[in-house]
């Protein structure tokens, strides 16, 4: 079984996109091509920001919710190795 990763991706206006996949490269070929998520259509050139091992897929949906409710700030921190996802608190997730 192949591991799931949760990935960050930065678009060409500044905002941040993050999914999960079990094969990233394959899914950022999706979005480069315009047949990934709707969010990412138009909004290139994309760049794969970070990407990080959660484990099963159930793992990296939790993880993925947690983090699209995160500040920006703490998504940066993220992206730069500042922060682990197990070091991510509810204060750091918006309600």
């Amino acid at each position: 079984m192949k591991p799931w990763y949760l990935y960050l991706v930065r678009c060409n206006d500044g905002t941040l996109y993050t999914g999960i996949s079990n094969d990233v490269q394959r899914r950022l070929s999706a979005h480069l091509s315009g047949r990934g998520a709707r969010y990412l259509r138009g909004r290139g050139p994309l760049l794969l920001a970070r990407k990080v091992r959660v484990g099963s897929r159930n793992d990296a949906l939790k993880v993925e919710r947690r983090v699209k409710r995160m500040r920006r700030d703490k998504k940066e921190k993220l992206i730069q190795g500042k922060i682990r996802l197990k070091d991510i608190s509810k204060k750091d997730v918006r309600r």
